[in-house]
């Protein structure tokens, strides 16, 4: 397509893109090469956590004081799902940067004191941080969760377990949900559970895809938390996890495209340098219909997910259309995803092929952060159906 015929992006600046081809740059040389013996390995190398923080990875969207860019626009969030995407590797994405879901909490309740401690050496790529709110008994009811903080002196005593966490296996610090009052949201907290903490063990878990993203299960056994670990007040902790739900399902939307536009690359590659019966793939229509629905259907994804980018920039809230998005763009990649691979035919079906990779893992999006039925409901509650 001519240049000249493409339109500038409404909501970005020069400044965005000068990022996009600094993230790009990284992707292909610290992430690509090394992205099969990774997955083999079922883990990122720690070292990887500098070159991604002076890579400007790992620090955007939080307090310039502590090491992070100081700008909350959710475009570079978005640009940053976008191009680690291109990997097509969605346990990269993940456990690289766990921190998204498990220091947001930090940077907005913690005292300097805790920032220090749990915020600049995550964000300097020294440490490792993740999120553990899902329970062996239960995911999205959160207002629910089992795992108890009873307050002892200076400490905490915690008790219960955490599932499906990712990096729980590297996590040096964890933000974890625990109850410390009654029942319902009233009673929930934040407390930072560093992984050197007596009484508290983990275990991997093997998935279907997300190879080089470790997951665990996290036991908490009469673990002694220090008190000065807690994450703003005591009991007030439910708003945080929902502000921070909204965030990382925008971002999993963004993750979704970013995959789903690789499919759709590495389709239109394969099926022009493809050649069947003396012709290019490409000059069966069938195959020219498929790649006109995938990109139809990404870039109806892209519009919504720059739309809401732009409201959320713009100070809004818009809860219920998040839902939606995350559940449109998931839905999204696993029907591109699919037609990539029958593009593709047998050599989709090997090990190796980006398209390969991201079909296996298409079904955690649908999943993680919320699975598809509990955006819809909670979208029909919020508007109010």
């Amino acid at each position: 397509m001519d240049q000249a015929s493409v339109a500038p992006h409404p909501y970005l600046s020069e400044t965005h893109e000068t990022y996009r081809s600094q993230l790009r740059r990284f992707v292909q040389k610290e992430c690509e090469p090394h992205i099969d013996a990774w997955e083999r390995a079922g883990e990122l190398p720690r070292p990887l956590q500098l070159k991604a923080a002076e890579a400007g990875v790992l620090g955007i969207g939080f307090s310039e004081e502590y090491g992070g860019s100081g700008d909350n626009d959710p475009f570079y969030q978005s640009i940053m799902a976008e191009e680690l995407a291109r990997a097509g590797a969605g346990g990269l994405l993940a456990s690289l940067v766990s921190h998204r879901i498990g220091s947001p909490p930090v940077d907005a309740l913690g005292t300097p004191d805790q920032k220090e401690r749990f915020l600049r050496p995550v964000l300097e790529g020294r440490k490792i941080a993740a999120l553990a709110i899902t329970e062996p008994g239960g995911g999205s009811d959160v207002a629910n969760l089992r795992t108890t903080a009873r307050r002892d002196g200076d400490h905490y005593i915690v008790n219960g377990a955490k599932t499906f966490i990712t990096s729980g296996m590297r996590a040096d610090c964890i933000t974890v949900a625990v109850r410390t009052g009654g029942p319902g949201i009233g009673g929930v907290s934040l407390l930072v559970v560093e992984a050197n903490t007596p009484g508290f063990t983990r275990s991997p878990l093997e998935k279907m895809g997300w190879w080089c993203s470790d997951t665990a299960t996290l036991y908490f056994d009469d673990c002694r938390v220090p008190a000065a670990n807690l994450l703003g007040e005591e009991n007030r902790g439910f708003k945080a996890i929902m502000h921070n739900f909204n965030n990382e399902r925008l971002m999993l939307a963004a993750q979704a495209w970013g995959f789903g536009q690789v499919c759709y690359e590495e389709a239109l590659a394969y099926a022009r340098q493809r050649h069947t019966f003396g012709d290019p793939l490409i000059a069966r229509q069938v195959i020219r219909h498929k790649l006109v629905d995938m990109k139809m259907q990404l870039d109806a994804v892209k519009a919504q997910l720059d739309l809401l980018c732009w409201q959320v920039r713009e100070g809004y809230t818009p809860v219920s259309e998040i839902c939606l998005l995350k559940n449109l763009a998931t839905g999204m990649l696993e029907r591109v995803a699919g037609e990539a691979v029958q593009i593709f035919g047998g050599a989709g079906y090997l090990r190796g092929a980006k398209v390969e990779r991201i079909f296996r893992e298409t079904k955690v999006l649908s999943i993680g952060g919320g699975a598809t039925e509990i955006m819809k409901d909670l979208a029909a509650r919020q508007l109010g159906y």
